[in-house]
């Protein structure tokens, strides 16, 4: 017999809680992503034909527009890296936010942790951003010059964005639980960071501003996949605030949510 009380399981006997549940979690993305492409011709693809567009227009744009001096490398390659880094964390966020409050009526019916509603999104993507960045080492010849071993960045990239939008998205998510304007504020955030964030510019443009953008988690894997696909210098500072931020919000957001869950309900 399954007895819950207001008071949180320690750290260990959650963690367990949530390792037995991974099936359900699988279950849950492979739900999501299926009903999500569910009669579409092209499936997966459109995952990333949207980002690729998206990039195609900006680096045409702009390259004729502003003509950003980003050194040796390709613009192309350089705004197209930072539009599926983007795409993953913005898309992801977006969807997690709600998903405690979305899922009420499944979690209400079968106790597992809720952060796994929280993570199916995060699974769920993780496919899309598998693609582009496979597309991306692909493409990089081809619109620019091949970056070496630096084109193998992209892997402790993806790993950091994922942690990044983990940890991101357990902490709104839990907020939005109590705050129902939540969602709202990240949109309107992440519309904001978006351009606070060197996807389509080089950072080094605002000058002595620059030092600013480092303060943003996302700048330091941007600038991470930038490397790996125009072969610039690697991040320093930035990409130290990036993992420091990605650590504390996967540990805030955890922390939330093992002290939490069992109070969720009463405001679902």
């Amino acid at each position: 017999m399954l007895s819950l009380g207001p008071e949180p399981d320690p750290w260990r006997a959650w963690l367990a809680d949530v390792r037995a549940h991974l099936p359900v979690l699988d279950m849950l993305a492979r739900k999501d992503f299926q009903t999500r492409y569910k009669r579409a011709s092209f499936g997966v693809l459109w995952v990333v034909a949207m980002p690729v567009l998206q990039a195609v227009v900006l680096a045409v744009v702009f390259s004729r527009v502003a003509r950003f001096d980003i050194g040796d490398g390709s613009y192309t390659a350089f705004v197209m890296s930072g539009i599926f880094a983007w795409a993953y964390l913005a898309g992801t966020v977006q969807v997690a936010t709600t998903a405690v409050v979305d899922g009420a009526s499944l979690a209400d019916k079968v106790w597992f942790p809720r952060a796994v509603l929280v993570l199916v999104p995060v699974l769920a993507n993780l496919v899309g951003l598998v693609v582009s960045f496979v597309l991306l080492a692909a493409l990089v010849p081809v619109v620019g010059d091949w970056t070496g071993w630096r084109i193998l960045l992209l892997v402790p990239a993806a790993a950091l964005l994922v942690g990044l939008t983990t940890g991101l998205s357990l902490v709104v998510s839990a907020l939005h639980v109590y705050f129902r304007d939540m969602k709202f504020i990240v949109q309107a955030v992440l519309l904001v960071a978006l351009y606070l964030t060197p996807i389509i510019y080089p950072a080094d443009l605002l000058g002595r501003w620059s030092g600013w953008l480092d303060l943003n988690p996302a700048t330091g894997i941007v600038e991470l996949v930038h490397t790996a696909a125009t072969g610039s210098a690697l991040p320093g500072r930035a990409l130290v605030v990036s993992v420091i931020a990605t650590i504390a919000l996967l540990l805030a957001g955890a922390e939330a949510h093992r002290r939490r869950d069992r109070l969720f309900v009463d405001l679902l």
